[in-house]
């Protein structure tokens, strides 16, 4: 029977997600040590297994942010199966699996490895831009926690910063869908749990104009989210996630299209690593590209 007959694609379950995770750190993906249950419980019904005579052989995911925006990732075939077709056949029963499951014309995104582009470019998917993992070392910086540092004093703004806590998530998700494009509230309440991650709070005249993220993860931390009204904010906030950090591997995983954030990196000596292409199939979500220095992760957008 050839082997393409064997094949079955089904729903995955949470066991097999943290075996996708496993493969995804073979990969060299360093994933965050508690990625799986944050993106597990944005969308439980958005994990596909590749099965073939019995054995997973492949994962993918397509979620959708509750029909409102798609996002696809986590696609991965073991090496000894690869370049047989049934990747394929997995990506397009994604695919089309999510476009039932959104609004109509709802996009949906991708980063997608530079190596794959032109084929997932084949499936419907549109370049938009490129989002660079940039890896460095994280330095001893100064940061002043309680008055956010002497530039917002000097120019006399209402500004503040402070962790994130509980009692901060639901305005923390309504304000996150201006740099995300929608609300991602399962999501975020376990992404920004303080007990697996770090969230610092921008605000200014008392509402969120930016927050970052920083979590640990296999090596090193990554910081992710990234929001910020300007690059002044933006780098203020990086110095918050990182002034604990000193000593450690940092990771950014920066929008090229937004020259503020490359310049940011540069600025602390992280070099390009990794790099995803972002692509899209229908018109990708209206937001503030500029105002996004980081993205929240590769795997779920």
């Amino acid at each position: 029977m050839p082997a393409s007959t064997a094949c079955k694609i089904r729903s995955m379950t949470r066991a097999e997600l943290d075996i996708a995770v496993t493969w995804a750190a073979a990969e060299g993906w360093n994933p965050g040590k508690a990625d799986a249950e944050a993106f597990w419980q944005a969308d439980p019904d958005g994990y596909f297994v590749l099965e073939l005579d019995g054995e997973m052989i492949g994962s993918g995911s397509a979620v959708s942010y509750d029909g409102q925006y798609g996002f696809m990732g986590f696609f991965i075939v073991k090496p000894e199966h690869r370049g047989k077709g049934m990747g394929g056949k997995l990506w397009l029963a994604m695919r089309d699996t999510l476009k039932q499951r959104l609004e109509p014309d709802t996009a949906i995104g991708i980063d997608g490895v530079f190596a794959m582009q032109d084929a997932y470019g084949r499936t419907g998917f549109v370049f938009s831009h490129r989002n660079l993992r940039m890896e460095g070392i994280a330095s001893k910086l100064e940061f002043d926690g309680e008055s956010f540092g002497p530039l917002y004093e000097a120019s006399g703004e209402a500004a503040s910063a402070t962790e994130h806590t509980a009692g901060t998530l639901a305005e923390l998700i309504e304000a996150d869908k201006q740099w995300f494009g929608c609300t991602r509230p399962r999501f975020l309440a376990k992404w920004l749990d303080p007990a697996v991650s770090r969230t610092i709070v921008y605000r200014k005249d008392g509402k969120i104009a930016g927050y970052g993220t920083v979590r640990p993860c296999l090596k090193g931390y990554k910081i992710g989210p990234l929001f910020a009204p300007d690059a002044a904010v933006a780098e203020d906030l990086y110095r918050a996630l990182t002034a604990p950090l000193a000593g450690e591997v940092i990771y950014l995983d920066v929008p090229d299209v937004n020259t503020a954030a490359m310049e940011l990196a540069s600025r602390h000596g992280l070099k390009e690593s990794f790099g995803c292409a972002r692509m899209y199939i229908g018109t990708p979500p209206a937001v503030h590209i500029n105002q996004v220095f980081g993205i929240t992760t590769f795997e779920l957008g």
